[in-house]
């Protein structure tokens, strides 16, 4: 074992933060949380795993759930794709492993939505294989730790890391020491990092040379797209307009109709037809949703129709919809806002 190794192990047994996906080695659970834990804060994620695996509590119960109802348990953690990877999986497993995940790096990037860092963190923490879970928190601690100026973002970097990383994985407890060097990523060695408080600072050559502010490098992030929406409410006799996407971004989530842009009511009114409208459209409430790429400014307009009998030309695939269908329907956090004014009309 490492130096470096022995004393983060050390460290980590004293200071672990402690969750409930941390307490098993069951791969089909820390599976989940590794899929959850993707663009998502750790403190966060403890409640949809509970409830998820409340829902599915195995594989052979998420492969035989419909994709409804697993976009439904993940309402909320977004980046959707994430959960239809979840039950292509699911069903890979069950149907042609006889629900036994793969033992191997190789099998598990086999499978749908798992990439290095996810087959690696179920490898070392399930099977305790000595690979390392290259993420954020360990590309910045090793970069820092080794002074490593090249640019992160690039592969030939990326592979560098991770045959550094891969050198200080013990024989025995390789999941540990991913989860240590997560937790020191996350809580210490940080964007602006808190070298006092570091376990590994006598050992860190950015800190001997006073460039951990520096590090990582990496290319800089594209700012994300704005977009307008108008968001059309709807409603007639406790019924609201509501469809299923099936665009690539947020497929097969609930939406209301939205029209791109910020259009007048005329224009509105026309999106509608040939819905007869009992009152002119109404401008309700205004809110922003960002995403990773996009940043969507919504105007919620709520309209009032003499029948539910039709829909609107320009939405074919639209329904109309009881409250309690709009509360059972997987809908994204993007129609938060539109969701909470629909309930005061349904």
């Amino acid at each position: 074992m490492t130096e470096i190794a022995s004393i983060l192990l050390s460290w980590f047994d004293r200071n672990r933060r402690t969750f409930p996906f941390r307490e098993t080695k069951d791969p089909y659970r820390i599976w989940i949380s590794e899929i959850m834990l993707q663009q998502t804060r750790t403190e966060t994620v403890t409640p949809y795993y509970e409830r998820f695996l409340h829902a599915f509590p195995d594989v052979f119960a998420l492969a035989n759930a419909t994709e409804a109802d697993v976009l439904k348990a993940w309402e909320g953690l977004g980046y959707y794709t994430r959960a239809r990877n979840l039950k292509k999986t699911a069903d890979i497993i069950a149907n042609t492993h006889n629900g036994v995940f793969p033992d191997t790096v190789a099998g598990l990037l086999s499978l749908p939505g798992i990439g290095a860092y996810t087959a690696g963190a179920i490898a070392s923490i399930a099977y305790d294989l000595q690979i390392p879970a290259m993420d954020g928190n360990l590309t910045r601690v090793f970069a820092r730790l080794y002074d490593l100026h090249e640019n992160t973002s690039r592969s030939e970097t990326k592979e560098k890391l991770y045959a550094i990383a891969q050198q200080h994985m013990p024989p025995v407890r390789s999941g540990d020491l991913n989860q240590a060097l997560m937790d020191l990523g996350a809580g210490v060695c940080k964007p602006i990092p808190h070298c006092d408080l570091c376990p590994l600072a006598q050992l860190c050559l950015a800190k001997e040379h006073g460039t951990q502010d520096a590090l990582p490098v990496k290319d800089r992030k594209k700012p994300p797209v704005p977009l307008a929406y108008d968001v059309l409410l709807v409603e007639h006799g406790g019924h609201i307009l509501m469809q299923r996407r099936k665009e690539k971004m947020l497929s097969g989530l609930w939406v209301f109709p939205l029209l791109e842009g910020e259009n007048s009511a005329e224009i509105i009114v026309s999106a509608l037809s040939p819905v007869a409208l009992e009152t002119e459209p109404k401008l309700l409430a205004e809110g922003v949703h960002v995403f990773t790429h996009q940043v969507w400014h919504m105007r919620v307009w709520h309209a009032a129709a003499k029948d539910c009998d039709t829909v609107p030309a320009a939405y074919r695939t639209a329904k109309w919809l009881t409250a309690e269908e709009v509360r059972k329907a997987p809908k994204p956090s993007a129609m938060r806002l539109a969701i909470a004014c629909a309930s005061k009309l349904i």
